[in-house]
């Protein structure tokens, strides 16, 4: 990631120093990659145990009182208004109505565990977590004034919660944000002990740097030789402190606020439980890589057989009722994107018209099940586009394994350059995910001719409908590997969730703005 952490005198997370091994001793800082760790005198520098705890508290407490004041908000002003008074016996006080929720909404967002420091900032269990408070809750309003025959309710459990809840969510994504950019400027982020073969450690090293926001940063290493890779005494400029023979006295130095285990051959179930042991009383965090990739939330369960702790992975929510409600949010909201983005349709329609040739592109794509359909888009190229392609291909590739793209591909027109870069040639896709061969998000449709070269795990994205957006589009698009982006359509299949959907659709939103990746 890139940001300076500590290897100072070991640190508890009161602040005092502890017992253990001598201080880190850095590799040769003229290494490749090699990444200098700051002197930290104590708590309240960038790196420290103490610091990162700090920050992930006052974190939970910020977002906590967003929550609370936002449905106060909410739940006055309907009061003031006074939703529920209704005429008649069924009318309800209020005021009354407004101390129930505030008693009954904060009971429902704890009972789902929707404060869990361990889920803010980041990831879409977050969001699934508050929607389940939320909707908890108006269920109870609704059953108690169905109970008490008060059809004031109504107003309440379809009106003022769901919108407290929304505002809720812009609350907690204003603070995520900040948090984010605050973790990439290497504020508050917690130090992680990594332990594994140079490959898994490596590639735990990788990932925290590309994903900086989760606020862990690898500031050591054990791994088997205890040499680093080829010798030189880190990975990845990640500094090696030792084998695992010594991993006792690293884990006990209270230096790491995280210790992770990556795959390690030969590692046993009694040397982990040893090292939990170990990590009793220190403050830290044990971390598992089950060896499960892509793999997580709500598919991950532990089940206990006599004592052994089981992981137990659920099958991908493919079929089903999650599935048609999908299919109908799918449907309801590309009608009305349709309707509302009309002179948007009608204006591009006009510039492409004038530009010559047909205003609309449809090509074979390879969607649901492995079944073909026409994908329709805005021409953003030349009529003979097709014909040209040949050409174009034997003058290089800018994509990355089957996929085709050039950044400046003569085929382009002037206003298709425009389209291309805001994606405004995507939107008649719309007209796909009303008529069902696609979705709104998903993985992306390939071209028949890249299935050939698709793996038999690549082949896993045609389990659910391509969509006009996924991962691969807010992750960078074009820019991307081959590798990263199979394994991003690969998590999706995995992995989906209606929180999931939404969270794409907002990133969506910033992602076409800026543009990258697109051409």
């Amino acid at each position: 990631m890139g940001a300076p952490v500590s290897t100072a005198a070991p640190v508890t997370t009161a602040g005092e120093p502890a017992g253990g091994p001598e201080p880190f001793v850095d590799p040769d800082p003229t290494a490749p990659g090699f990444i200098r760790i700051w002197d930290d005198e104590g708590p309240g520098q960038p790196g420290s145990v103490a610091t990162a705890t700090s920050w992930q508290s006052k974190f939970a407490l910020a977002v906590a009182a967003s929550d609370l004041v936002v449905l106060a908000v909410c739940v006055g002003l309907g009061a003031l208004i006074g939703f529920g008074a209704g005429t008649g016996d069924q009318g309800t006080n209020p005021w009354a109505l407004a101390a129930v929720s505030m008693f009954l909404v904060p009971m429902c967002i704890g009972a789902a565990r929707a404060w869990d420091p361990r889920v803010l900032g980041q990831g879409s269990e977050e969001w699934s977590r508050l929607m389940r408070g939320y909707v908890s809750a108006a269920i109870l309003l609704a059953l108690a004034g169905l109970v008490l025959e008060r059809t004031g309710v109504r107003p309440w459990v379809f009106g003022i919660l769901p919108f407290a809840g929304l505002l809720s969510m812009a609350g907690r994504y204003t603070l995520r944000r900040w948090l984010h950019q605050a973790r990439k400027r290497g504020r508050g982020l917690l130090p992680v002990l990594a332990i594994g073969t140079e490959e898994s450690v490596r590639d735990l090293i990788e990932r925290t740097r590309r994903v900086a926001h989760i606020g862990w940063v690898v500031t050591g290493a054990c791994t088997p030789t205890g040499l680093g890779e080829e010798g030189q005494g880190h990975v990845a400029g990640v500094p090696v402190i030792g084998d695992l023979d010594s991993l006792p006295a690293s884990v006990r130095s209270g230096r790491f606020g995280v210790v992770a285990v990556a795959q390690t051959p030969g590692w046993s179930p009694k040397r982990l439980h040893r090292l939990a042991w170990d990590l009793e009383g220190t403050g830290s965090e044990l971390v598992v890589d089950p060896g499960l990739m892509e793999v997580a939330g709500p598919r991950l369960h532990v089940a206990p057989v006599d004592g052994l702790p089981l992981l137990r992975l659920t099958e991908p929510r493919l079929s089903g009722v999650p599935r048609i409600g999908k299919l109908l949010f799918d449907r309801a909201a590309s009608s009305a994107l349709v309707l509302a983005l009309a002179p948007v349709f009608l204006l591009i329609a006009l510039f492409v018209k004038l530009d010559g040739g047909p205003v609309f592109y449809r090509q074979t794509r390879v969607g649901l099940r492995g079944r073909t359909f026409r994908m329709v888009k805005f021409r953003s190229m030349v009529p003979d586009a097709d014909r040209l392609r040949a050409q174009v291909v034997a003058g290089g590739n800018d994509g990355s394994g089957p996929l085709f793209k050039l950044r400046r591909d003569p085929r382009v027109t002037r206003i298709g350059s425009m389209l291309r870069r805001y994606s405004l040639d995507e939107l008649p896709q719309l007209f796909n995910v009303v008529g069902g061969s696609m979705s709104l998000v998903g993985p992306r449709p390939p071209l028949p001719g890249e299935v050939d070269a698709y793996s038999d795990a690549a082949k896993r994205k045609f389990l659910v409908r391509p969509g006009m957006t996924g991962l691969w589009q807010v992750s960078g698009r074009s820019d991307l590997s081959w590798e990263e982006s199979v394994r991003l359509d690969l998590r999706y299949v995995e992995n989906w969730s209606p929180a999931m959907d939404l969270v794409i659709l907002w990133k969506t939103v910033s992602a076409v703005f800026r543009g990258d990746g697109a051409y």
